[in-house]
């Protein structure tokens, strides 16, 4: 199965591209067939944890060492105990809504690593994996789901922009960003990420479409965990989602999403064609979402147990710790160290979120203008007066 790309003419360069760089030849790829009938994709890492070749993708990983594997192995562990810790919490009434990412950190947490200091992400509400790579603390990511905030970090400190909640607008928002910065004659590169459900939104359309027009260095990354809330992948395309992108004029890809080894390689790939002046990619991650949507959502309505207990053989976590001990480069002190060091950051997440205070009631009116507005100093009022309804005898509220 090849890459598909266009046959187009090639787009000419923006203005930040450079001519003359390795990253800049047609994808012309090879993937692996799986076995069962199973999607081709690009995979490195079989689900017993084996090491398979691929002539394209090698050279993208070949300098690993089994240090970086234990940072990666470690990387999807924390990621996966703060994911769960935050899931505990909001059943515990701590966060309002929590959107889990269980089952999907190999394709994150390769990726998220694939990305150099200078690129920029635009996240949905689920990049945590991606979060903790860009060195957000995972207790920021939390102030919004608690309700205490609009998003806890500053998105230039880390080149990590705020979660999106719109379905699909941050295509759009990196497409925009990636337009700029080639402008501004800059050779990094930007990635958005979105899942099978927002692939079907009109924004995301139009940022493959103004991406490929204008050759954008934007690698847009789609986590097709196979359900879009309740909704199947099969109702929502009748084609693979990667190749969505040959209709627009650039590259897709389909990968391995539990496969971490794969899911860098791919993404370093596609980071260096951005880079060099080749435009941007489509990046299929082909995972599974474990749990539910979000909190508020019970998957057993709509889903069987069977499916998932077949992808849960091809866990993320599961495969890498297998390539790990086979090649022995893990011992069970590295496991258990950092089954400690889990615990620790579980403990440090609760205790975080339970110490942040409750935001000033009235915050909510402040900076929807500049220079303030009548109907909202109305709306501030009555809604003085409701909080003053609950006062007691005393004043007190």
């Amino acid at each position: 199965m090849t890459v598909e790309s266009t046959a187009a003419p090639k787009p000419r360069r923006s203005a930040g591209s450079k001519a003359g760089t390795t990253g800049a030849k047609r994808a012309t790829s090879t993937t692996r067939a799986k076995k069962g009938g199973e999607p081709q994709l690009v995979q490195l890492l079989t689900p017993e944890g084996k090491r398979v070749k691929n002539a394209e993708f090698d050279k993208y990983v070949a300098g690993i060492t089994p240090d970086e594997l234990r940072g990666l192995y470690r990387d999807m562990v924390l990621t996966r105990r703060f994911d769960a810790e935050a899931t505990a919490l909001q059943r515990q009434g701590e966060l309002g809504l929590w959107a889990s990412l269980l089952g999907q950190e190999a394709a994150q947490i390769g990726s998220g690593r694939a990305l150099r200091d200078d690129d920029y992400v635009f996240p949905t509400y689920r990049e945590h994996g991606v979060a903790w790579c860009r060195g957000v603390d995972p207790t920021n990511l939390l102030g919004m789901f608690r309700g205490v905030n609009n998003g806890g970090w500053d998105p230039n400190g880390n080149n990590f922009h705020l979660y999106t909640i719109v379905i699909g607008s941050q295509t759009l928002h990196a497409t925009g960003y990636a337009m700029g910065i080639a402008k501004d004659g800059a050779d990094s590169a930007v990635i958005a990420y979105f899942g099978d459900g927002a692939s079907s939104q009109g924004d995301v359309a139009e940022a493959f479409t103004f991406s490929a027009v204008y050759n954008a260095p934007v690698v847009f990354f789609c986590q097709n965990n196979q359900w879009a809330i309740s909704e199947p992948t099969e109702k929502q395309s009748r084609v693979p989602l990667y190749q969505r992108a040959q209709g627009f004029g650039f590259p897709g890809v389909r990968v391995d999403g539990n496969d971490v080894l794969a899911s860098l390689a791919v993404t370093k790939w596609a980071l260096e064609r951005a880079r060099s002046g080749e435009g941007p990619t489509l990046v299929e991650a082909y995972t599974y979402r474990m749990g539910a949507h979000t909190t508020s959502d019970d998957p057993t309505r709509y889903r069987h147990d069977d499916e998932r207990a077949a992808w849960e053989a091809k866990d993320p976590i599961l495969r890498l710790r297998r390539h790990l001990e086979s090649a022995n480069h893990a011992d069970e002190g590295f496991f258990a160290e950092l089954e400690a060091e889990s615990e620790a950051l579980g403990k440090r997440v609760r205790e975080a979120v339970r110490a942040m205070p409750d935001p000033d009631h009235f915050a909510i009116f402040e900076n929807v203008y500049a220079d303030g507005h009548a109907l909202v100093d109305e709306e501030r009022a009555q809604f003085a007066a409701y909080q003053a309804s609950f006062a007691d005898a005393d004043g007190g509220k």
